[in-house]
């Protein structure tokens, strides 16, 4: 079993006490978003997880806990872009992140942490010469420190077409997203890079751009010695590359306030739902009742037999 921790929200950048509370007792409970009475109790002991893949835009709170996750295979996707703070709230200073991603690589090694840079969004503000600049910017700083760079352009949910009014935010052409992607890679290039897009069904292979696994089974192998039995997460886009796996986050309870987030509806939920959380909790945002059904989810590890040797 892999777990995703968490694509729904920031759990090392907001939840990391949490997230080492659910290590400790070997469970966690999610409820399903489709039906909130609905919870499973997920078996967290290390024989049954193959991998945790974490997700963050900060995860600097996790950094001095690391030590507790030594019975675990586990990744990061560091998103690290180059916007202010009228698309990305709450985020500290692009300089702090660096830091801590150059800080994270030098405790697990740069294979274990992806950089993100997604989604790409323009504006008056935010054209293709910024991104092309900053991509740069970025690629200079991180090198070395990450082995492969992933890029997404943005989608237009109706979900998020409210948070993003403001911003001027305009849909990018395709003569644009080959533009971008020519330049990206050959930056990515310049800088060792590997790089790759996240569930775009536009084809770059001609500027040596793949489609990225973000829950991958072979970048897990490469770690933990041994192939997955495992297939495609079927609850995905089509255009998603990605295996299955158990997500343990939930939806509207990431604070980091970025307007083209598809995971928050409503500020004002996130807000209520982040008050509600309760580290001793086994769900991430708020407590067990008495209308609640909770079964447990049948798991176990997805590791072929036979040990493979990198």
């Amino acid at each position: 079993m892999i777990i995703s921790a968490s694509r729904r929200t920031d759990i090392p950048a907001y939840y990391s006490d949490w997230m080492l509370n659910r290590i400790k007792e070997r469970y966690a409970c999610v409820r399903n978003p489709m039906n909130i009475h609905q919870i499973s109790k997920i078996n967290l002991n290390p024989d049954v997880v193959d991998c945790i893949v974490f997700w963050s835009k900060n995860p600097k709170p996790m950094l001095d806990k690391l030590q507790f996750l030594n019975d675990y295979a586990y990744y990061f996707q560091f998103t690290l872009n180059s916007y202010n703070n009228d698309i990305e709230k709450k985020l500290p200073p692009q300089k702090e992140i660096v830091d801590t991603f150059k800080k994270l690589s030098n405790k697990i090694g740069p294979q274990r942490i992806i950089w993100r840079y997604d989604p790409v969004l323009l504006n008056t503000q935010y054209t293709m010469a910024y991104h092309i600049d900053k991509f740069n910017e970025l690629a200079c700083q991180l090198r070395g420190y990450a082995e492969k760079v992933t890029f997404s352009f943005i989608d237009f949910y109706k979900k998020i077409t409210e948070n993003i009014k403001s911003n001027g935010i305009i849909q990018i052409t395709s003569e644009e997203k080959n533009i971008l992607a020519e330049n990206f890679s050959k930056i990515a290039s310049e800088n060792n890079f590997f790089i790759d897009t996240c569930a775009e069904d536009i084809d770059l292979s001609r500027f040596n751009i793949g489609h990225a696994r973000c829950i991958d089974d072979k970048l897990i192998a490469k770690i933990i010695g041994y192939n997955l039995a495992v297939e495609k997460d079927k609850n995905q886009r089509l255009e998603c590359g990605c295996v299955g796996c158990i997500d343990i986050g939930e939806y509207n309870s990431c604070p980091n306030g970025c307007v083209y987030c598809y995971a928050n509806y409503s500020h004002n939920i996130v807000e209520n739902n982040y008050k509600k959380h309760n580290l001793l909790s086994p769900l991430l945002i708020g407590d067990k009742n008495s209308t609640d059904v909770i079964n447990e989810r049948k798991v176990m590890s997805n590791k072929k037999l036979q040990k493979e040797f990198f």
